[in-house]
């Protein structure tokens, strides 16, 4: 009897999904971080003024780099696994997000050796190198806001459940054919929404921004994960060749085929 390591689909799956919960999790612990899209590239920022709102920028949570990708991974797992296969993903990546959470706030909580939170003390010569205390910097970094945990997460299964409904709607129209129209339409599409759902609970219900003002950043970040979803789309291509000559063509159409009843 063949071992389900044996198995040529199983393996995908796990690799896959291995790769999707990766991306979510990191994306969830460097999301903390925000960047200057602009800055990156050696440019001036942006610091435009959109409907009142001054000194807006490409400034983006790290997180943002990555979440992308969950999306294209999301279409990959799609055409190969259909709605069955990202749904159980997705709840099985809220649980461990949770989880991580969980731990971490656990950590938190542990007091500090003595040791340890001064490990780093103020350096004279290197002051931007200085961590005064250890722990403080540890449980900024790593504590993050809970409502900024709960926008991330209804945001990740709403774009997730959006995904899913457009890639197999945009396939039931277009058949095996423009596999970039259904992979970066829905990712566009749940991008869309992901982008504003996060803000909204985060910061509208959360910090008490005025609605404007997540209405505007929410725009900004969308015109970044825009971009970057169209950049990504020679990736999808790509993916399908190695999956497809991974698999063989037979069992490549088999379980297209089967994606789009499950």
């Amino acid at each position: 009897m063949k071992s389900i390591f044996d198995n040529k689909a199983a393996r995908l799956f796990y690799i896959l999904g291995g790769f999707f919960v990766a991306n979510a999790l990191v994306a969830e612990f460097v999301g903390v971080k925000i960047f200057s899209v602009e800055q990156s590239f050696g440019f001036e920022s942006f610091n435009w003024t959109i409907a009142g709102i001054e000194g807006l920028g490409l400034n983006m949570s790290a997180g943002s780099i990555l979440w992308p990708v969950v999306f294209v991974m999301t279409d990959v797992i799609n055409e190969y696994f259909g709605k069955r296969g990202v749904k159980l993903l997705s709840y099985f990546t809220v649980i461990l997000i949770l989880y991580a959470f969980f731990m971490v706030y656990f950590a938190i909580s542990l007091s500090p050796e003595n040791w340890w939170e001064n490990i780093s003390g103020l350096n004279e010569v290197n002051p931007e190198s200085s961590i005064a205390n250890m722990n403080v910097a540890f449980s900024k970094i790593f504590g993050q806001g809970m409502w900024i945990i709960i926008g991330s997460l209804v945001a990740f299964m709403v774009g997730q459940i959006v995904d899913v409904f457009t890639f197999h709607k945009i396939k039931s129209w277009t058949g095996e054919k423009k596999i970039w129209l259904r992979a970066t339409g829905s990712t566009l599409v749940s991008q869309f929404i992901d982008s504003f759902v996060v803000l909204f609970i985060a910061f509208y219900i959360g910090a008490d921004w005025d609605l404007v003002r997540v209405l505007v950043i929410g725009c900004v970040g969308y015109i970044y994960k825009f971009s970057l979803a169209i950049l990504l789309t020679p990736i999808i291509y790509i993916a399908h060749y190695l999956i497809d000559n991974y698999l063989g063509a037979e069992l490549a159409a088999k379980l297209k085929s089967d994606a789009q009843t499950t």
